[in-house]
């Protein structure tokens, strides 16, 4: 049996000596320590993408369930104020039909989550679906480990057939307006033509009258209005030189007014002294009315004295009779 070693080539042969490659030291066991060191760095970094994710990080389980759950995936987040509180980490669906969606919160964060929050779940035209929380009055219970809540949808893409009906309807509008014989075109040309008339000869006072034949009278008439009024305003100037008079004028009625206003003024004080004088006479009067009813009360209690006295003559009358009978006609005759 050969030796599979072969023979390095001596300088006898005519052929330079070629060094040889040394084996390394321990080349199994540096192997082995890459390979370890290699496996180490890679256990290291899914652990610290592990840790970097939350992994290892105490949280508490919130439920929500949707009747739809398109749109979202294993690992997506949940956001309040903007900000990713908590993780979805399973999608599953309930016996009832509906879709329920697991989400992890961390403790750290769950503070944000109260009784009265409320939980979102939007699809916008752009961008993908969104889970969101709001909590609108922080001061309420926080929320328990394991709640089960609602969530509503808000899919901007389900008004869109709305939307395109509408868009479809309004087109159908300004075609119909944008006719040739549609009513906004007669309004048009209308309108054209009534341009056409104002910066006509008639103008705007044409288009009023209807035809430029009233116009023409209008016109005329407004002439024969200014010629009247430019000779009421001679007349009144005529009239005021008439009253008022001018300068060194004679004939002016002011003065004549003025005089027979002094007239007036001295019958006036005439009439107030006659006035006066019929104030005292009734006056006078009332004296005297006022003596004749005192008198008048005096001859009352007169009469009334008279009346007594008469009435103790005829008892004294009758007493002389009752007592001296002599005569039998007690008539008595008064004076």
């Amino acid at each position: 049996m050969n030796d599979p070693t072969p023979t390095p080539p001596t300088a006898a042969d005519g052929v330079p000596p070629v060094e040889t490659l040394r084996p390394v030291a321990y080349l199994e066991l540096k192997a082995a320590a890459l390979l370890l060191f290699t496996l180490a760095l890679i256990v290291g970094s899914g652990l610290y993408l592990l840790y970097a994710r939350g992994a290892f990080e105490p949280t508490q389980t919130l439920v929500l369930t949707a009747d739809d759950s398109e749109g979202v995936v294993v690992g997506m987040d949940m956001t309040f104020s903007g900000f990713p509180i908590g993780r979805v980490r399973r999608i599953e669906l309930a016996d009832s039909g509906n879709a329920r969606i697991l989400v992890d919160v961390p403790r750290k964060d769950a503070h944000w989550l109260r009784v009265s929050s409320v939980f979102t779940l939007v699809r916008g035209l752009v961008g993908g679906t969104n889970i969101r929380a709001y909590s609108g009055i922080l001061t309420d219970d926080p929320l328990p480990d394991g709640a089960v809540r609602p969530v509503l949808r808000g899919d901007a893409t389900a008004e869109i057939p709305q939307l395109m009906a509408t868009a479809r309807e309004l087109l159908t509008n300004l075609n119909a307006l944008t006719a040739p014989d549609a009513a906004l075109g007669n309004s048009l040309t209308n309108v054209k033509a009534l341009t056409d008339r104002l910066n006509g000869p008639g103008g705007a006072l044409g288009v009023l009258m209807g035809n430029e034949t009233d116009a023409k009278k209008i016109i005329a008439t407004l002439e024969r209005t200014n010629a009247l009024l430019a000779r009421l305003d001679g007349m009144a100037a005529r009239a005021d030189r008439q009253v008022l008079g001018s300068d060194g004028s004679k004939d002016a009625l002011v003065p004549e007014v003025r005089a027979a206003v002094a007239q007036l003024n001295g019958l006036l004080a005439d009439t107030r002294a006659s006035v006066r004088k019929v104030d005292a006479v009734l006056v006078e009067a009332q004296a005297v009315g006022a003596n004749a009813r005192e008198a008048t009360n005096d001859l009352g209690a007169l009469r009334a004295e008279v009346e007594s006295n008469l009435r103790k003559v005829e008892s004294l009358v009758n007493e002389i009779n009752r007592k001296w009978p002599f005569a039998r006609d007690t008539e008595l005759k008064l004076p």
